[in-house]
């Protein structure tokens, strides 16, 4: 469970299990209000969302419009900063990361779909730090599901699954915009 050090933006995050785990589109507004809790805390100007392709790129996107932020947002693709990419190879979508601003000494609010092991988190932020020396990251996350293999907390959670389900946590997004999260069996 969280700690008020690894949360401090608000009281915890609500608790679901896999079978009362609530619709995307729920679980969106509460990351929305605490996101828009870490916003008020840092200088608006020095605030960019930075979303992980591809269901944190569509989360940033909805957070940048729904907060009405100034300052662009931007997207990253991990895939050739993953540490099992000589495991796995390259994914058959690679996208390009799209930074269209300076990220030295900005606050970046990190936006990724689904928190599990951590991996994804940290080749996201290597990717960062690659662009420049942030003043901060901290991140968001719609789904926290546990099983962390490294020390990654976020502080903005939309809901946390538990136990963790045994298939994968997979959000997609219509062709209105809805966000739609579904569980994938480990047969798929």
């Amino acid at each position: 469970m969280r700690t008020p050090e690894t949360h401090p933006m608000s009281q915890q995050p609500p608790v679901y299990t896999p079978e009362t785990l609530p619709d995307a589109e729920t679980l969106y507004a509460t990351l929305l209000a605490e996101v828009r809790q870490i916003v008020q805390t840092l200088p608006i100007q020095q605030v960019h969302i930075v979303g992980i392709h591809s269901g944190g790129a569509w989360l940033a996107a909805r957070l940048h419009r729904d907060l009405k932020l100034v300052q662009p947002y931007g997207t990253l693709d991990i895939s050739f900063y993953r540490d099992d990419f000589d495991k796995i190879g390259l994914h058959s979508q690679v996208l390009p990361s799209d930074i269209a601003f300076p990220v030295t000494d900005k606050h970046l609010i990190l936006i990724d779909d689904v928190l599990y092991t951590g991996r994804t988190i940290r080749a996201a932020m290597h990717e960062l730090f690659d662009y420049g020396r942030p003043a901060s990251i901290r991140l968001a996350v719609l789904v926290d599901r546990g099983g962390r293999e490294l020390p990654i907390a976020a502080v903005a959670v939309g809901g946390v699954v538990s136990p963790a389900p045994a298939g994968t946590l997979v959000l997609s997004q219509t062709d209105e915009g809805t966000l739609v999260l579904t569980i994938e069996s480990k047969e798929n």
